[in-house]
């Protein structure tokens, strides 16, 4: 069986209300990775994983079930940062020498969420 390896870091961004990126990210799963907010309302991800984000069941084990939400839980995390403040999270992995490799950036700024990965190429001008 071929297992994703993969490594996920962020950027530190200023976050408004802390207690409230707490409990967001409480009300989430993340897999293996870990998140923290300093307290200087530092809010970072970072862990040996892919950034995939599901809800979390009752029972505290991800809603798989519920499809992954990774958009959306960001596009709360984007009503939670200070003006200005940028949040950038990148992950890449492989799987073996399997093609094609994980790439993917997320960055969190103006209340927007810009998501980029290795899916679309576009045309090197002359």
């Amino acid at each position: 069986m071929a297992t994703l390896q993969a490594a996920t870091t962020s950027s530190s961004a200023v976050v408004t209300d802390p207690q409230t990126v707490r409990e967001l990210c409480e009300n989430h799963c993340f897999g293996t990775l870990s998140w923290e907010v300093t307290e200087d309302r530092e809010f970072s991800i970072w862990g040996y994983d892919d950034f995939e984000v599901y809800e979390v069941r009752e029972n505290g084990l991800p809603d798989y079930e519920g499809g992954i939400v990774t958009h959306e839980f960001l596009r709360e995390l984007a009503n939670h940062l200070e003006a200005d403040e940028e949040f950038d999270i990148q992950t890449a992995g492989f799987t073996k020498c399997r093609f094609p490799v994980l790439a993917q950036r997320y960055v969190v700024r103006d209340g927007e969420v810009l998501h980029a990965d290795l899916n679309s190429p576009d045309p090197i001008d002359e």
